[in-house]
């Protein structure tokens, strides 16, 4: 089977626990690599979870809570491929991981960190929020506060990984780390920034569509995704 190019499957998964997610994203990202399916966009949510990316295995001085702290919250710690330090994932964020072919003319790491920031940026603004980018750092940001952090995988030009938006997240969490290995600087969320939160179906419909639109792809009607390789794919348990 050859995959369609430029079509775009969304699957809003909800709430997910890190390791089951990581593990259907395996299986799609190797089917993505042979062509069996076409791009994806997985939206979810995470029960609480640290994880470490590859950076941030060099720098444990980020990691500021002990390990009984952690269990004394229900914190897992884990440590993960993408690239990037420290994060936070909780309820409350939408995190989403997009399973994209980049070849062949956008194989560029930079251009893609850049093209997902400019998705959240347009995200967010349909809700009222005016974030932007801080020279040297990764995320979307607003004043001296990060809304959402970026971390990304590629192989073979296949993504993986990518984005966590604070949305109602418990942002105290991020006291037990320094978020990305970034001093000196804070985080937020949509709920603190506008009262009241947006509603999370339309949040999600607006990330993809963003998405979407930034990478010059066609979402595909729902009822062709839940029935598809790639959600049988997902659902597989090994």
């Amino acid at each position: 089977m050859t995959s369609e190019p430029g079509r775009l499957e969304v699957r809003k998964l909800g709430q997910v626990p890190y390791l089951k997610a990581i593990d259907g994203q395996r299986r799609l990202v190797e089917a993505r690599k042979r062509d069996e399916i076409p791009d994806q966009l997985l939206l979810l949510e995470h029960p609480s979870v640290i994880t470490v990316g590859v950076s941030g295995r060099r720098h444990r001085e980020n990691l500021l809570a002990s390990p009984a702290e952690l269990a004394r919250r229900n914190i897992d710690l884990l440590e993960v491929s993408r690239g990037g330090d420290v994060t936070y994932h909780g309820p409350g964020q939408l995190v989403g991981y997009p399973i994209l072919d980049l070849k062949p003319d956008r194989c560029d790491v930079h251009r893609y960190v850049r093209d997902l920031e400019e998705a959240l940026m347009r995200t967010v603004a349909r809700f009222g929020v005016t974030a932007g980018r801080v020279h040297g750092l990764t995320g979307i940001w607003v004043g001296n506060e990060k809304l959402a952090a970026i971390g990304v995988r590629l192989s073979r030009w296949v993504t993986s990984h990518g984005f966590a938006l604070n949305v109602t997240t418990q942002l105290d969490a991020f006291e037990l780390i320094v978020p990305c290995g970034i001093r000196g600087r804070g985080v937020t969320s949509l709920e603190r920034l506008l009262g009241a939160p947006p509603a999370w179906s339309d949040l999600e419909a607006a990330a993809a569509e963003e998405l979407a639109v930034c990478f010059e792809r066609s979402i595909v009607s729902s009822a062709v995704s839940e029935n598809s390789t790639a959600a049988r794919l997902w659902a597989t348990r090994e």
